[in-house]
């Protein structure tokens, strides 16, 4: 039964992730901390940017959580682990299957061009407005049409 559970906080914190992130990136990486994510919306010069920041910030929490609650895995370890697994699909969709950071892989299935489509409209704008799309995982079904 604790399987289940450990399992279920895990997909829950990757779901609450995905609209944390969503309403973060809207409201406050398109607003008061744009100063950071606009090097996001630039061109690289180099590897790293300073938007990477963030990924850091998140990196560190789930690493806190897990280290607070390994002793005895109770729900701050599998809260951890779930920001962990969203970072990792955060790196694979958006560094390198989006943004190819390394070598990009091709792919013809639906939901990732769909999902390809919806974050180059988002980065169509190098400004803090207009702009739409801010989520990694969900986007409006007018991007998965073919």
């Amino acid at each position: 039964m604790n399987i289940l559970i450990n399992a279920g906080i895990v997909l829950l914190t990757i779901a609450v992730m995905e609209l944390a992130s969503w309403a973060m990136h809207k409201y406050l990486f398109h607003g008061p901390l744009w100063f950071i994510h606009k090097t996001h919306h630039q061109q690289r010069h180099g590897w790293f940017e300073l938007n990477d920041l963030f990924s850091i910030g998140f990196a560190a929490l789930a690493l806190w959580l897990m280290w607070a609650g390994h002793v005895t895995l109770d729900y701050r370890f599998w809260i951890g682990t779930g920001i962990s697994a969203y970072g990792t699909i955060y790196f694979i969709f958006h560094d390198w299957f989006i943004h190819n950071r390394f070598k990009a892989f091709k792919s013809n299935n639906r939901y990732l061009m769909g999902i390809r489509r919806a974050h180059k409209i988002h980065h169509k704008s190098t400004e803090k407005n207009p702009s739409e799309e801010f989520g990694l995982l969900i986007a409006n079904k007018k991007w998965f049409k073919r």
